[in-house]
């Protein structure tokens, strides 16, 4: 549906469209809620309700993180999508693999939700002091795997993911100062910055799901509860990105709202022996925590003028 029916083809997604597809995404998690209500409840439904809302609201932070890889990259606007779309595929499919280990490893021993909680704990402070303009994709451990195998372009090729060196002119720079035709650990072919451009998010939601996978473990143990909050958010992320993208400069305070937020369910997993939260209590508390960050951000920043996203870091700078 999102891929043939949505978004076909390569376009600018403007921002009439990203509201369409938003409130489409949103509807969609929504009612989804309802039919595990129907299915299994209403204990199951708010704790698929409490994983969507935590999951949307971390996911803005991805859309940030992704402004600067866009950024880095310079990858031209009606591409983005694209990009999205197949680093959040990715995403999905080494999701469900975090989940099923996670559930294994709080089955089969006690200690492991002491670690997740420390674990958020920890990055709910993280959050609160480090600023996402930091990041820096070049420093990106996938891409710097890609560069091993394979030479990569410094220029878009359209849509392309891979070429061969005889589709590029001869003038045409590469990572690691390979010519064109001078064999990697894969041969001849050539990555294109899409195509690595792609990895980087993908590698980055990866490490976004070191976090996030064990703050929803702390409002369910249900992996088909995990799994589909966790999709639901993720399929709606591309279309929040095109809609905050531009206004992101706006969201000063949504790190910090997003740090209690971790520190909060961190706490709730450590004392979930001793005392089992009610789960309306943790929803309130997500909406209020995440939720009241967002409007303050945007009262604190009303009348300003959106910035765009910052220049690119670098280009695909050889090492």
């Amino acid at each position: 549906l999102d891929l043939f029916v949505l978004h076909r083809g390569a376009h600018r997604i403007d921002l009439k469209e990203a509201l369409w597809a938003n409130a489409l995404w949103v509807a969609i998690g929504l009612g989804f809620g309802l039919v595990v209500l129907w299915e299994m409840g209403s204990q199951p439904a708010g704790e698929y309700y409490a994983g969507y809302l935590l999951e949307r609201a971390l996911s803005i932070d991805n859309v940030f993180v992704f402004a600067v890889i866009f950024a880095y990259f310079k990858v031209p606007a009606k591409l983005q999508n694209g990009v999205l779309f197949w680093g959040l595929v990715m995403a999905l499919f080494m999701r469900a693999g975090f989940i099923v280990l996670g559930a294994e490893l709080i089955e089969r021993y006690d200690w492991v939700i002491y670690f997740f909680g420390i674990l958020l704990i920890y990055t709910g402070f993280r959050m609160a002091t480090h600023d996402i303009g930091e990041t820096d994709p070049s420093k990106n451990i996938a891409l710097r795997g890609m560069r091993k195998l394979m030479p990569v372009s410094h220029n878009y090729h359209d849509d392309k993911y891979f070429i061969r060196p005889d589709d590029v002119a001869a003038h045409e720079e590469f990572d690691k100062g390979r010519k064109p035709g001078q064999k990697g650990l894969l041969g001849t072919l050539v990555a294109t910055p899409l195509a690595a451009a792609i990895l980087v998010v993908a590698a980055t939601d990866l490490v976004f799901a070191i976090d996030s996978i064990p703050a929803i473990f702390a409002v369910t143990n249900d992996t088909f509860i995990v799994y589909t909050s966790n999709a639901f958010a993720l399929l709606g992320m591309r279309a929040l990105y095109f809609l905050l993208a531009d206004a992101m400069d706006r969201f000063i305070y949504l790190q910090m709202g997003l740090a209690v937020v971790l520190v909060f369910v961190g706490v709730k997993f450590m004392i979930s022996d001793v005392w089992h939260m009610p789960i309306g209590l943790s929803l309130a508390f997500i909406v209020l925590a995440a939720g009241g960050s967002i409007v303050w951000s945007l009262l604190a920043t009303r009348g300003h003028a959106p910035l765009m996203p910052g220049e690119p870091a670098a280009n695909l700078e050889r090492e």
